[in-house]
């Protein structure tokens, strides 16, 4: 098998987006992760101001992820069009406690707010980071993931009005960042741990309401500074459905929320080994996360590999 080749992957991605492109005006779905950033900084290298990049602040995302991806791309000389649709995404989302009405319900939303975006933008293409394991997962039944779409029959120009234009769809994780990495892309991008595209949305098992958002939000942002360090795929915590019973201090009883963290090993996120982490840093992520959310009682550790368990909860 012929070993890749980044450098040569760019070459020919620059040169297909600018035939898929042309003289058209498009949009790329960024989300600040490595494979759309990618597909961002390739889209500018071959189409130049015939480009908007567009991010969508839903709701679902980490603490300061808007300001964070804005500021990476500005030094990068790219402009980033967030829009704030929180309201729409709680409202799309309300009610539903299915993983997989959960995603669906995500994909709907995401796809037809970029309706309205390219429709404003007279835009007819949208540029997006589908990778090869998101597809195998779609398309096995797996789970459903957002960003897939023709490979399941959905037709995006017949639903949605626009063309979807995907250039990294055959490859894997492992392979993008070394695209990301010959692209110039900074660190804090090329070796940033995968982000589920509907977010915190699919780590609130159950229903999504903004108190669990609080919760799952300020518990994320202490397991990624806490576990900032850690050699892994992926760390990251997940706000379990319904409550267990806990005590204060002071011996009174309270009824909190469980919080279970994740951490595995991968390379291609279709298989991964759970990671034995030190029990010395567990006791510290389990300290700050109990003594800085009094909303949560327990906090659990994920001891599944993939197969039989998904990276991801949901």
């Amino acid at each position: 098998m012929k070993q890749f080749n980044a450098r040569e992957f760019i070459e020919e991605k620059t040169g297909f987006l600018r035939r898929e492109v042309g003289g058209e005006t498009a949009i790329v779905a960024l989300s600040g992760g490595v494979d759309s950033s990618v597909v961002a900084v390739l889209g500018f290298k071959a189409v130049g101001g015939n480009l908007r990049a567009v991010f969508l602040d839903d709701g679902f995302m980490r603490i300061g992820e808007a300001e964070k991806t804005s500021r990476v791309f500005r030094n990068l000389g790219i402009s980033v069009e967030v829009h704030d649709v929180q309201k729409d995404f709680l409202k799309a989302l309300k009610g539903i406690r299915d993983a997989e009405e959960k995603r669906k319900a995500f994909r709907e939303t995401f796809y037809e707010t970029f309706s309205k975006i390219a429709k404003q933008a007279g835009a007819k293409i949208v540029l997006q980071g589908t990778i090869a394991a998101d597809i195998v997962e779609t398309a096995g039944g797996v789970k459903t993931q957002h960003n897939v779409l023709e490979q399941i029959g959905i037709n995006p120009l017949e639903k949605y009005g626009f063309k979807i234009v995907e250039p990294l769809k055959e490859l894997y994780k492992n392979q993008v960042r070394m695209v990301a990495r010959e692209l110039g892309l900074p660190d804090e991008i090329v070796n940033r741990r995968p982000f589920p595209g509907p977010g915190l949305a699919i780590r609130v098992l159950g229903e999504v309401t903004e108190e669990k958002l609080s919760v799952i939000k300020k518990a994320t942002a202490i397991v990624d500074d806490e576990l900032a360090d850690i050699e892994c795929f992926q760390a990251f915590p997940v706000l379990l459905e319904g409550r267990a019973t806990g005590v204060e201090k002071d011996s009174t009883r309270k009824y909190g929320y469980m919080i279970a963290l994740r951490i595995v090993k991968s390379e291609d996120a279709i298989t991964a080994k759970y990671v034995r982490l030190d029990w010395a840093r567990l006791d510290r992520v389990r300290d700050m996360i109990i003594s800085s959310l009094p909303e949560v009682s327990r906090v659990l550790y994920d001891i599944s590999d993939k197969p039989p368990a998904t990276i991801e909860f949901e």
